[in-house]
């Protein structure tokens, strides 16, 4: 099997301390597109899940604090908390490779959306990643991921 990875991956954490800063060129080699180089001193935050992990922890403390006024609507509240940390589980830590390689097309636009999204499919399975991990963060970059395409 081919190393679609042919440059490792060297970072830093950067002075902001919520993003890391490439120490030095990093690339990926894509069956449809080919050669994709993120240049050195680009910045990345991996792989952004903080945010269910957030809504997770609210949802389970709000949970907590209205079922000692109604116990179901509590209940729900809960569940649904831990259903979001579980899905903060299945994916941190995961595909670092992909998510900063994703981050850069995100950042650039050197692709479409779409395009950018399916490197990052790609590039996650390159990574031997499960297929469903995948498919899960995959899905995340497409319900969420118009908010960040084209930021600085």
């Amino acid at each position: 099997m081919m190393n679609r990875f042919p440059l490792p991956l060297r970072v830093e954490l950067s002075a902001d301390r919520t993003t890391w800063c490439l120490l030095a060129p990093f690339a990926y080699i894509d069956p449809e597109h080919g050669r994709i180089d993120v240049p050195a001193g680009d910045k990345t935050d991996f792989a952004s899940v903080r945010p269910v992990r957030t809504i997770g922890l609210a949802l389970v403390l709000l949970g907590l604090a209205l079922g000692l006024l109604w116990a179901w609507a509590g209940s729900i509240l809960v569940a649904a908390g831990i259903g979001a940390l579980l899905l903060y589980a299945a994916v941190v830590g995961y595909g670092t490779e992909a998510a900063v390689l994703h981050d850069h097309l995100y950042r650039t636009r050197r692709l479409p959306r779409l395009k950018s999204d399916a490197v990052f499919f790609n590039a996650l399975r390159s990574s031997a990643h499960a297929r469903w991990r995948a498919r899960l963060m995959w899905s995340g970059v497409r319900i969420g991921g118009w908010k960040r395409y084209g930021k600085t």
